[in-house]
Order: structure tokens, then sequence, then C-alpha cells
């Protein structure tokens, strides 16, 4: 049997379990684990799996992939050059938009 390289990775994530009075006490260094080397952790409560601590990275990537509409605007965006627009840009751009769609939706004087 063929293991891929990504599920033995998912396997040695999940090998991080631990009690929730060590997740409680060292939430600082779990937190640090998961969001710079991806790891998950599993927190057990009286033996039993509770809740699974993980990087919003890895959620993302793993359990809520991005709709394959973002992903069409994005290709779209970078194409078109506007996916590298300053957050000023972006601003001037919706202000000129709306100005244009009032102009449009107001009565003649």
């Amino acid at each position: 049997m063929n293991v891929s390289t990504t599920q033995k990775r998912d396997a040695k994530r999940m090998q991080n379990v631990v009690s929730a009075l060590t997740a409680r006490t060292q939430l600082g260094q779990i937190l640090r684990r998961a969001s710079e080397k991806d790891e998950r952790f599993v927190v057990d409560r009286r033996g039993k799996p509770s809740v699974i601590i993980m990087s919003v990275r890895d959620y993302i990537r793993n359990v809520a992939p991005t709709p394959a509409a973002y992903r069409a605007i994005r290709q779209e965006a970078k194409q078109s050059g506007t996916s590298s627009m300053s957050m000023r840009e972006i601003d001037r751009e919706i202000a000129a938009h709306r100005r244009q769609a009032k102009k449009k939706t107001q009565p003649a004087a």
C-alpha cells in the first residue's frame, strides 16, 4: 500500500495529543507551534478527544478550501494586474465606481 506524503504528514500531525490541563498551561507554546509549523494538536478531556488546535492557514487549506469562484476571481485579478493594488488604490476604485453609479441613478436636473 502506497501512502502519500500528505497522508504521512497528516498522520504525524495528529499524533500531538495533549491533555486539557497541558493545553491550558502551555497554550502559548501550542499556539506558536500550530501557527508557525502548521502542527495540529488534539486536546483530550478525560481521555476523549475534545477539540483540535490548528493554524488558520492549515484550516483553510485542508478543511475550508477556497471556492472555485474565488479562485477564478483571484486568477483574473493576477492576469489583469489588479491583484497588486494597494488598499488606497482599491478605495479610489470603489469611490469612483460609486460616484458613477450615483450619477446614473440621479434624475437629470
